[in-house]
């Protein structure tokens, strides 16, 4: 179960975004400026903070600075009516990793939301062995067998959702969705051409596969050897 903080100022946004992500079975937290957060983070395990930026006592671009200088790596979304891009700038910098505009629409806040948990979930796990393949998030390095195989990171990206949940069909949306990110305006093909370099790239080896699912999207096969 993820735990999600909601810090909002405004009771009525922050109680509609609470119902909103309860009902889609998050633990859902709450606080109303910058330091009621950090308090809430003191004794609370927090998956993603979900922030407003204008805010009494601390603002949310202070809240998120306390956070990533204390350690904290969970993703930040900043929901806020400031939308400049000076502002979106200001943001990102302050460590968020989504950045929505008001007014906005809950449903959207809750694809960010689980796009954001996905991706972190897929970082936490941090190594993959699959046969003689090893996939080292933290360098972003394969090794399949002796040799070292050299990736983009989006290539790296793929492999590595693919393979951390074998035999599951990813369809390109889901993939542009979590690698790409959910604002990207790239077209899915782009997703064919990485698939592409990554079968060439892993030609002749024998510990998975990469499969198309006709009219559906791309799952990673482990072979037999390692299955068992």
């Amino acid at each position: 179960m993820f735990g999600i903080l909601v810090c909002e100022d405004d009771k009525n946004i922050r109680r509609l975004m609470c119902e909103y992500l309860t009902r889609e079975g998050y633990t859902v937290f709450e606080s109303g400026n910058g330091a009621e957060a950090l308090g809430v983070f003191e004794e609370n395990h927090i998956d993603l903070l979900i922030t407003d930026i204008m805010m009494p006592v601390m603002d949310g671009f202070e809240l998120v600075k306390e956070l990533r200088e204390a350690g904290y790596e969970i993703p930040v979304l900043m929901i806020t009516a400031k939308g400049s891009m000076d502002d979106k700038k200001a943001g990102f910098g302050s460590g968020a990793d989504d950045y929505m505009v008001k007014p906005f629409d809950m449903e959207e806040m809750l694809l960010r939301a689980s796009a954001l948990l996905r991706r972190a979930k897929a970082a936490s796990e941090k190594r993959i062995v699959v046969g003689g393949t090893v996939l080292d998030y933290d360098n972003f390095t394969v090794c399949s067998g002796e040799k070292n195989i050299q990736l983009t990171n989006k290539e790296f990206l793929i492999l590595f959702k693919l393979l951390s949940q074998s035999d599951r069909i990813f369809t390109r949306a889901q993939l542009m969705d979590e690698i790409w990110g959910y604002d990207n305006e790239s077209s899915e093909r782009t997703v064919d051409v990485h698939i592409r370099r990554l079968r060439e790239k892993f030609d002749g080896c024998t510990d998975f596969e990469i499969i198309t699912v006709k009219g559906l999207g791309y799952k990673a096969v482990r072979k037999a050897a390692d299955a068992l």
